[in-house]
């Protein structure tokens, strides 16, 4: 439990209400797992401005679960937001998708979702 993810400022938003942090949990599985195939097919289009929108959106979720990829996400969201097209923005999405696909198993195990 919590080896890719960490529970503590969940826990703390929900002042330790244990259905509250399962709902956010199923929150997480639902709203991440959509943004990160949003993300994925946006920068595989080079549509820049769904880059941005998409990592922008699972910024907050991801800070508060606490994946250890933030400033790579925030990489790609300036990637998308700048459209740096002189970037190959390839590696810092699958630091932000590898680590995504871990939280999301290990969500759905600990919660038995």
């Amino acid at each position: 439990m919590e080896q890719h993810y960490k529970l503590f400022r969940v826990r703390e938003l929900a002042d330790n209400d244990d259905d509250f942090v399962k709902t956010l949990a199923e929150t997480f599985l639902e709203e991440v797992s959509e943004d990160a195939e949003r993300l994925k097919k946006a920068v595989a289009e080079n549509n820049y401005q769904e880059a941005y929108q998409a990592a922008h959106k699972m910024k907050p979720t991801v800070d508060l679960f606490e994946l250890g990829i933030l400033q790579d996400l925030i990489e790609v969201q300036d990637w998308g937001k700048f459209a740096k097209t002189d970037i190959d923005i390839t590696e810092k999405l699958n630091i932000v998708i590898t680590a995504v696909n871990k939280a999301l198993v290990e969500i759905k195990s600990d919660f038995k979702l």
